[in-house]
């Protein structure tokens, strides 16, 4: 695959290593909050409230949310030691968790909600690390139907929210408030440059809460009777570790909602990447894995503090890609602004007070935007009739689910509802189609061996017998073992500190239109496709050589494909099968 072909055409200004001016981080940490701060509080209030909460436990739940999204987003801005994207994703609670979490409380209390929000957590945790197992299952027909299930899911809160009618409004203000935000935003998507764009965002934001605050729209009370510091004098539930019958009755709803949320932070944290940088570069999944990890210790933080999980909030991506700065430090900037707020209501309360016309009219723009970019990653490798399906008969569910034109009787009491979620059941329609597809896939044949070029006669042998198994044509067989030869060669070339004693685990697949070669090997020095994807015409470097098996590699194959984990490599070859080269 060539990593530019589902680029975004934005010019990137500034690069995640880069460091833009102090006044220009601090705006975007403060638009990027501004944006997502209502999800982040008002999530647990939904549920505290709808399980029977106190409003002690509230006061402690929301600070603690905003507390631990803070120190989540941090971690993942910084990336290191393997926690953390090393990007601007910003953390915050999960609205997936609603259903499960407001059963929990109703059924155990806030104490068991925090138990099994702590188990799941160490369950993502572990999935972070054990990545490279799941990557039949989270394709890109998987990742990117995710993303665009995001916005199905999220976009009818946006037009709710842009709908409501505060007491003593008119209907003529909210649509006038919502229509200029919404006018602005998309102009200065279209038109901005510069300065202009780089604050768009903010000025969509401010001039439709300037145009609500003409029609009383603006809650300045709020923002009057709120103090400037103070933290909350209780609330915390403590835990529930007697393990009971209902701990366990719950605990399969809550793993699940924790792995369909794993898969959005999978797919934003691919999402990130394309966006993020000025020559565009093909996934690096130990990235992936970083992200996970930090997503996972938000969540072990949330049970602990016994408040609502975390996710990533996918509108750092499309903020990102609007304005072009995709620096970490904007990253940092946010999650020292939400520490802030946690402990300054009134700094919290001036956000909190803008319309929700407002704030659902400018999501409108970022979700659609997100949309786009999920649809982006379902095409990277090309729709074949497969990936289609997936991807369609996923999307058309979760559709179907999100709007309660499926089963409403059934659904509505199933698993707490869990699956009324768009992106909960279209995920995991997904999923379940992509392990079917698996299973049908038995033409497949794996060899272990050293990763060093003595291995070269016995893969090829290996090849050999397979292709007899399987009908392959002389021609086909022949180009096969030529995409087998370069690929080892540069993998021998690119395996740092190689001494001969690396292990190799080769897996060769016959379907119908083209044979597949799966290498595992070790660390490398750099991603294959992007070497690809940005090597010229020139050969003269002083690795001739490399050069060389990597032309050759590229002219042999319909694709390559090189997924970087910790400590593992693998890199796919897509060996297509012409009308002259089909099985006898």
């Amino acid at each position: 695959m060539n990593p530019t072909d589902a680029s975004s055409n934005v010019e990137i200004l500034y690069e995640p290593h880069e460091s833009p001016p102090l006044s220009l981080t601090i705006g975007l940490g403060f638009q990027l909050v501004i944006l997502n701060i209502g999800g982040i509080v008002l999530t647990p209030a939904i549920v505290i409230r709808a399980g029977g909460g106190s409003a002690e436990y509230l006061a402690w739940a929301v600070f603690a949310a905003v507390i631990i999204s803070g120190a989540s987003t941090i971690l993942q801005a910084l990336g290191k030691y393997r926690i953390g994207a090393g990007y601007v994703l910003i953390m915050g609670t999960s609205g997936a968790f609603i259903g499960v979490c407001i059963s929990a409380m109703l059924d155990g209390g806030p104490a068991l909600m925090s138990t099994l929000v702590i188990i799941s957590s160490l369950v993502q945790i572990t999935f972070a690390r054990k990545l490279s197992k799941f990557r039949r299952i989270l394709t890109p027909a998987v990742t990117g139907t995710v993303i665009m299930l995001i916005a199905v899911t999220v976009m009818p809160i946006l037009f709710d929210m842009m709908a409501q009618v505060p007491e003593n409004a008119t209907i003529s203000g909210v649509a006038t408030s919502a229509g200029v935000t919404l006018l602005v935003t998309v102009l200065l998507a279209i038109k901005a440059r510069g300065f202009l764009r780089l604050w768009s965002p903010m000025i969509g934001v401010v001039i439709g809460a300037i145009v609500s605050a003409f029609f009383g729209l603006y809650n300045i009370e709020m923002v009057q009777e709120s103090q400037w510091f103070g933290f909350p004098s209780g609330g915390w539930p403590g835990l529930d570790l007697t393990f009971g019958p209902t701990f366990w009755a719950f605990l399969p709803a809550f793993i699940f909602v924790t792995i369909i949320g794993a898969i959005e932070t999978v797919g934003d944290s691919i999402a990130i990447q394309k966006v993020s940088w000025r020559t565009p570069r093909a996934p690096d999944f130990r990235t992936v894995q970083g992200a996970l990890s930090a997503d996972g210790i938000g969540n072990f933080l949330s049970g602990v503090g016994g408040t609502i999980p975390n996710t990533t909030y996918s509108t750092a991506v499309s903020v990102v890609e609007l304005t072009g700065v995709a620096s970490r430090a904007c990253g940092v900037a946010i999650g020292i602004i939400l520490l802030v707020m946690s402990v300054n209501p009134k700094f919290l309360s001036i956000i909190l007070a803008i319309p929700d016309p407002v704030v659902g009219a400018f999501l409108t723009v970022l979700i659609a935007m997100l949309f786009v970019l999920g649809m982006k990653i379902v095409v990277q490798d090309g729709i074949n009739y497969r990936n289609g399906l997936i991807c369609g008969i996923s999307f058309w569910i979760g559709v179907g689910l999100q709007n309660g034109v499926i089963f409403p009787e059934f659904f509505d009491n199933f698993a707490a509802g869990t699956f009324e979620n768009g992106m909960v059941s279209g995920g995991l329609v997904a999923i379940l189609l992509t392990i079917l597809s698996e299973f049908t896939l038995r033409r497949r044949k794996r060899f272990h061996t050293q990763l060093n070029i003595s291995a070269l006669d016995e893969l090829q042998s290996s090849t050999e017998k397979f292709s007899k198994q399987h009908s392959w044509s002389r021609d086909f067989t022949l180009r096969v073992e030529g995409a087998l030869e370069e690929a080892l060669l540069i993998l021998c070339k690119q395996t740092e500190e190689n001494k001969g004693d690396g292990v190799l685990e080769l897996i060769i697949s016959d379907e119908p239109s083209f044979a597949t070669l799966e290498f595992f090997a070790g660390d490398t020095k750099e991603n294959l496709e992007d070497r690809i994807a940005l090597m010229g015409s020139d050969i003269s470097t002083p690795d001739v050589e490399r050069n060389f098996s990597i032309r050759m590699l590229k002219h042999l194959t319909a694709s390559v494909r090189h997924e970087r984990y910790h400590g593992t490599e693998i890199l796919t070859l897509k060996v297509h099968k012409s009308t002259t080269t089909e099985r006898i």
